[in-house]
């Protein structure tokens, strides 16, 4: 399906516009709660991603470096972030909408033809011609 981390963009938008800050770890454990494919999502992709957000200025960072442990990135989202989230929110909903209207006319169309299958008889050794769907 090409770049799959694509599909991760939106969803961390979203979970820092949520949690207003956050660390990857956390945002790793509710990406999958909201997923926008099936595909699991490597710890690198995510973090790849994050990179790229703050490269385009999405995203900020910076250590934490309070607590027990070492420092870990905490990531917020900036106002340009919030703008790119609602022009994914628009793609995403093009998106929808789409494949809505692709599965209806093709399960239709899947149906119809289904419908329209003649019986075709089977000949078995020794046995009679039987009738099937």
């Amino acid at each position: 399906m090409g770049n799959l981390y694509r599909f991760v963009e939106p969803v961390l938008l979203f979970l820092l516009k949520k949690k207003g800050r956050s660390y990857g770890y956390e945002l790793a454990a509710e990406l999958r709660e909201h997923a926008l494919t099936d595909a699991s999502i490597e710890a690198a992709a995510l973090y790849k991603t994050l990179r790229q957000l703050e490269q385009n200025g999405c995203v900020t960072s910076e250590w934490d470096v309070t607590g027990k442990g070492p420092a870990k990135r905490v990531y917020c989202l900036t106002p340009h972030g919030e703008d790119h989230l609602v022009e994914w929110i628009t793609v995403l909903d093009h998106v929808a909408r789409s494949m809505t209207r692709f599965v209806r006319t093709a399960g239709k169309q899947s149906r119809d033809e289904a419908q329209h299958v003649l019986p075709t008889p089977v000949r078995r050794p020794g046995k009679r011609i039987v009738k099937t769907a």
